[in-house]
């Protein structure tokens, strides 16, 4: 049976930048149109959280079912590994999903009742990433869902449940956030590329191939700082994204190099470090300028 231990790394904590950033840079948002909610940032946090701990557990079970684990390079996974039962992994993505739909149903009753619609599509998103007969992140779709949700809705959602409207600045750092989320997907499908091409999951960097794959991963590092100097427009404090900028580049250097394998998982990390910090230098930058 697993350990707490490892029950904790199969929950995948290093992907946790990918549920907070979008909260931070979302209540920035609200805070610079004078919108901001402090019970509500907290639920849309705990709903962002519970989500992508709710999808970790149900690609652990998913994948693990399928084979797709048995040969696999990184992280510790549950189902694959052996160490904990396909039903108790099951259970687990259940259960946070779980806790990510009820959060999520209070604060759209406290906010709008068309956020519920918004919120089932997010679960349903999540379950069939790589749940059901066709998972869509199985088709090279992994990327785009990872921008829409974890970018788009994470952050616009969160401006909207606080300030209850959505504006440009909203949009550019959902735009930056989902770039960074996307970027930390296809380091780790970069990684999985021969063992995902054997086993028939089609992810869009087997699609692409190595080398085009790189230069996705580097133009999605790109492009959040772009966004940085539009943000600028609303308050000049936002330069202070900038402080990412080492990170992203340590991110981008075994990519640059050719790296695979393990030799990727510090470039997986770095990217979610680049992400955090710059979410959390762009949300005080909003909210306080």
């Amino acid at each position: 049976m697993a350990t707490t231990a490892e029950w904790i790394e199969g929950a995948r904590p290093k992907t946790l930048p990918n549920a907070i950033a979008p909260v931070l840079v979302g209540t920035g948002a609200a805070a610079s149109i004078d919108g901001f909610v402090w019970w509500k940032a907290l639920l849309a946090l705990l709903v962002s959280v519970a989500l992508i701990l709710g999808v970790n557990f149900a690609n652990d079970y998913s994948d693990g079912i399928r084979g797709t684990d048995d040969e696999r390079v990184g992280p510790l996974r549950l189902t694959g590994s052996g160490l904990a039962s396909p039903s108790s992994v099951k259970y687990a993505a259940a259960s946070f999903l779980g806790v990510a739909a009820v959060t999520g149903l209070a604060l759209s009753l406290a906010s709008a009742w068309w956020l519920i619609l918004i919120g089932a599509v997010c679960i349903v998103g999540a379950w069939f990433y790589t749940g059901g007969k066709n998972p869509y992140g199985y088709l090279g779709f992994g990327e785009i869902a990872v921008f829409v949700f974890f970018g788009l809705v994470a952050v616009l959602g969160t401006q909207f449940v606080q300030a209850g409207r959505v504006e440009w600045a909203g949009l550019v750092g959902a735009i930056a956030v989902g770039c960074f989320s996307s970027a930390v997907l296809v380091t780790n499908n970069l990684r999985d590329i021969a063992t995902d091409s054997e086993t028939g999951k089609i992810t869009l960097a087997v699609r692409l191939g190595d080398a085009r794959t790189r230069l996705a991963f580097l133009a999605l590092l790109v492009l959040p700082f772009v966004m940085t100097l539009a943000l600028v427009v609303r308050t000049p404090w936002a330069l202070f994204g900038v402080l990412a900028l080492p990170l992203a580049a340590r991110a981008y250097a075994p990519v640059r190099s050719g790296g695979l394998g393990m030799a990727l998982i510090p470039a997986l990390r770095d990217t979610g470090l680049a992400m955090l910090v710059w979410s959390i230098a762009t949300g005080l930058a909003l909210g306080l300028g």
